[in-house]
This record gives structure tokens, sequence and C-alpha cells, in this order.
């Protein structure tokens, strides 16, 4: 897992998976293991998944990395406290998962909530054997 900070702002994860490392064939099979792991959650509500490929393709001029092959993000969200108005920016949880020929990437931004840093990572890292 690495930290990084995207387009020097956001600080994000994000961790690469060669297709050799992993039991799982696709980005769907990765999500609905995720999913599951978000229902198993005792606070964590599943929301959507977002095909960011086929919204990004359908669009004029739109710019793709040669070697993404899918695109797409699970949302959720681990709202148990709403202390301010401005929580909402940082809500709900979205975890990106691309597919290249060789590899599957996962991307998601820091969860401000320790613990549920750990939840998160612990969820990507369990994509590898």
């Amino acid at each position: 897992m690495q930290k990084l900070q995207l387009m020097d702002k956001y600080p994000i994860y994000s961790m690469v998976v060669q297709k050799t490392e992993t039991n799982f064939k696709s980005v769907d099979a990765i999500l609905t293991h995720i999913q599951a792991l978000i229902e198993a959650h005792p606070i964590a509500k599943y929301i959507a998944t977002f095909d960011h490929y086929e919204h990004t393709k359908s669009i004029e001029d739109c710019v793709i990395d040669e070697g993404i092959l899918k695109a797409k993000n699970i949302i959720f969200c681990f709202g148990k406290q709403l202390p301010n108005a401005k929580i909402l920016a940082v809500r709900p949880r979205s975890l990106g998962v691309c597919e290249f020929e060789d590899r599957f990437e996962m991307a998601f931004l820091e969860v401000p909530n320790e613990k549920l840093q750990v939840v998160m990572t612990s969820w990507v890292e369990s994509l590898k054997n």
C-alpha cells in the first residue's frame, strides 16, 4: 500500500496487485468481494457501484489512459456521526478499482478516522493471495 499526494492536494492510498498475485479475475469479482466486506461491517453501508470507464468513454473528447481496460468505483459510507455539515465533503467513501492487462490498481482517499483507515487498508490488502 502506498500513500501519496495526488495532484499535490489529495491524500490517497493506492495498491497495485499483479494478476498473478490474486485469485480475483475481474473488476466485478473484486467489487463483489469488497461489497461483502462492506455489508459485513457493523457501521458501513453500501450505496452503489459506478462504472467510471463507461461514463468517461461516453463523453466526447474524453481522455482515458490507454492501458485501462475497466474502471469502477464502489461507493459506501462509514457515517456513524454527523458532527457538523462540513463532514459531508468527505462522505461518502469511494474505492476505485482499475483493470490493466497484467494487474489491478485500487485507490481511495485517506480516511479521517484512523480505525476506519485500517479497515479500508485491510479490505484492499485482502485482494492479494
